[in-house]
């Protein structure tokens, strides 16, 4: 009987260290993918920096301290340099160019990973009438839309490649093309309904909410309830109201009133678009307009902003006509514009200062602070690049005649630059905590068919240029509060899922950057040139920019909303 016990032990010792020499070594507590070393690092909430190595494991950071003697496949030295969260870009229009080219080259070499999506359009939900409308503005890149909904298309370049991760809030315009079309009149109670139900499905499928450009047709012709409602949906899902309000100018405080009333009536957080004051002569309404934000924080919901750091504005040259025109969409008003009658019209509108609708010819002060910037027809595309008024005096005609002609022969809404604003109320704005950052621009690359048309500088420079130019050049915020602003507190405004901090368990976006040189290096005259400054960029730990030079890499994902059914 012993000998059989000891026989047995010994054979399940054998076994059991057999079966211990076929295991797989489990990596230690110490052993990482990724190790950067001995930055300065900011963890996105604003506290002081502090030199430290930062670990990562898979798609997660798995600790920021002390890891000199650990093990890593990638060891990154960042002696001298900063080491941030990525940097979230509340505002940005890549909706086509990251179908283009899934890289996002402006954006990566500037330490941007998470691009949002949405501002009054967006890229879902989708019927024949409104893939029919996006097919009609297409310019330069040209694509087929296969999706029917914003979580599809979202998907879409998921599957497809992409180097940042993005996200998108559901456009109210979209929605408002969906179900009552292109004209000015209010949706029936059943269509109503319909838009309600559209809002809904977008939101359980992982929209962040409601997204609005209220100077523009149709999103013009929506009164104040219709948008309310929406908003009530999206507030069941902890969804958020964003919007490029109904006027940045004349009626500047007005239009700050109905987004407070929204977001009161519907029980939603609401943000500013792009906050800033059009016209010089309305300069002046920037410290009412801050301090009745301030003011409307502490009653809640709760209200917020994001900004460029440019004196330009940039959207279409059609923004200098009254909304009227535009009833019944584009091929409505190039019919407009061919008619000398109601051009005569719309000429008398343009040139009179009014409360009705948001001028941008008049708050440009001009056609020689407007520039034209994209064009679908080739034949009109040397045109880039040179002023509206140059344009004119080239041709021999009144400048608002120009604008006509030149909407009505390319058929488009015409990419242009308005110069628009004051330096001294850029810097008011920038000093404002509760303001985040958004390029109001697509990712672009300087070659191929980006180079047929002339961004904004911002998209390539926005985010470097906060971090060069104002932060060390200028010194008007202090770099702590300048990454929070462009990590933490976006990530927390919009809900995203462990995003936004340098953090153990967060997911591994991570950007490395030299603060005494970063700057950003486009300009008006020549917008495709890339940022400088940023060294390593890191999303859901793949690195995506080694030494300043993009890997190739695409591990971006489709981000959701908190209210997003599982």
């Amino acid at each position: 009987m012993k000998r059989r016990f000891f026989w047995l032990g010994g054979f399940l010792t054998i076994v059991c260290t057999m079966f211990a020499q076929d295991r797989s070594p489990s990596p230690g507590p110490l052993d990482f993918d990724v190790i950067i070393k001995d930055g300065t690092v900011y963890d996105g909430t604003g506290a002081e920096p502090k030199q430290a190595d930062v670990a990562i494991r898979g798609d997660r950071i798995a600790g920021v301290g002390d890891f000199k003697t650990a093990k890593a496949n990638t060891i990154i030295d960042a002696k001298g340099l900063a080491v941030a969260p990525g940097f979230i870009n509340m505002l940005s229009w890549s909706t086509e160019s990251l179908i283009q080219d899934g890289r996002s080259q402006s954006e990566i070499r500037q330490g941007v990973t998470t691009e949002i999506m949405g501002e009054g359009e967006s890229m879902g939900p989708i019927n024949d009438r409104v893939r029919e409308h996006k097919i009609r503005q297409q310019t330069d890149i040209k694509y087929a839309i296969t999706w029917n909904t914003l979580a599809e298309y979202l998907q879409y370049l998921e599957k497809r490649g992409v180097s940042c991760n993005v996200a998108s809030f559901i456009g109210a315009t979209t929605v408002r093309e969906y179900v009552v079309g292109f004209e000015d009149k209010a949706p029936t109670p059943e269509q109503l309904d319909q838009m309600r139900e559209l809002v809904r499905k977008e939101m359980e499928a992982g929209a962040l909410g409601i997204g609005t450009s209220l100077i523009y047709p149709p999103a013009f012709y929506a009164k104040t309830e219709e948008l309310i409602e929406l908003c009530k949906v999206a507030a069941k899902y902890k969804g958020k109201y964003i919007s490029h309000m109904r006027s940045e100018g004349s009626r500047l405080l007005e239009a700050l009133d109905e987004l407070i009333r929204i977001s009161r009536e519907a029980k939603i957080p609401a943000e500013v678009y792009h906050i800033k004051v059009s016209g010089q002569q309305n300069w002046p309404k920037i410290d009412d307009l801050l301090s009745r934000i301030e003011a409307a924080q502490k009653e809640g919901p709760k209200v917020t902003a994001d900004m460029y750091a440019y004196t330009a504005g940039g959207t279409g040259l059609d923004a200098s006509l009254p909304p009227w025109t535009e009833d019944g969409g584009y091929p409505a008003l190039f019919e407009r514009l061919r008619d000398p009658a109601t051009r005569e019209k719309i000429k008398a509108e343009v040139q009179t200062p009014t409360n009705a609708w948001e001028n941008l010819y008049l708050d440009a002060g001009g056609p020689e602070h407007i520039l034209l910037a994209q064009f679908k027809s080739e034949k009109l595309k040397p045109l880039i690049g040179k002023t509206l008024a140059e344009v004119a005096k080239k041709r021999g005609k009144d400048p608002i005649d120009t604008l006509m002609d030149l909407i009505a022969e390319d058929e488009s809404r015409i990419g242009t630059l308005y110069f628009i604003m004051s330096e001294d109320n850029v810097k008011k704005e920038l000093a404002k905590p509760w303001i985040s950052f958004g390029s109001d621009e697509a990712s672009q690359a300087p070659e191929g068919v980006f180079l047929k048309s002339n961004p904004h500088p911002r998209a390539y420079g926005n985010f470097a240029r906060v971090l060069g130019k104002y932060v060390r050049d200028e010194k008007v915020i202090p770099m702590k509060e300048a990454i929070r602003r462009l990590s933490g507190l976006p990530a927390t405004n919009l809900g995203l899922d462990h995003r936004g901090f340098l953090k153990e368990g967060m997911f591994a976006d991570v950007v490395v950057f030299d603060p005494a040189t970063i700057a950003d290096r486009a300009t008006f005259e020549k917008p495709h040139q890339y940022a400088v400054g940023v060294k390593h960029v890191f999303v859901n730990g793949v690195q995506v920019l080694k030494g300043g030079e993009h890997t190739g890499a695409k591990p971006g994902r489709a981000l959701w909303g908190p209210g997003k059914i599982k």
